[in-house]
């Protein structure tokens, strides 16, 4: 490393270190947010829930996709999985004797009534 503010060459330790954020520009690209609540955090935390469920969108790995095609249709059926498939935690409602029933966003939002399998996913592909 070098002292002084000069430029920093990047050695091996360096590599994979987060860049310096040197400012934020806030601006309305479409809609009307409440400007209040705007926050890169929700983005962040699905492009790494993305990272975590998918090979193709790790760092440095060989689980790619050879066609642009091919990639789409991985991250569909991988929205299709999280949205429909999925149950989560944060979601599951408290029944009366106290058991919980697990949801997904899907239900959440009432455009599914059921968890769906992964056989209900597959046949859609027919």
């Amino acid at each position: 490393m070098t002292s002084g503010g000069g430029p920093q060459t990047p050695t091996p330790e360096r590599t994979y270190s987060p860049a310096t954020c040197t400012g934020i520009d806030i601006r309305v690209i479409a809609g009307d947010p409440d400007m209040s609540r705007v926050s890169t955090s929700y983005v962040e935390r699905q492009n790494l829930t993305m990272r975590m469920g998918m090979r193709r969108f790790t760092r440095l790995t060989n689980g790619f996709s050879k066609k642009i095609e091919f990639h789409a249709h991985a991250v569909s059926l991988n929205f299709l999985y999280y949205n429909f498939a999925r149950p989560h935690q944060s979601l599951r409602v408290r029944k009366a004797d106290g058991t919980f029933t697990k949801r997904t966003p899907a239900m959440a939002a009432g455009i599914a009534d059921h968890v769906w399998s992964t056989w209900e996913i597959a046949s859609l592909l027919d």
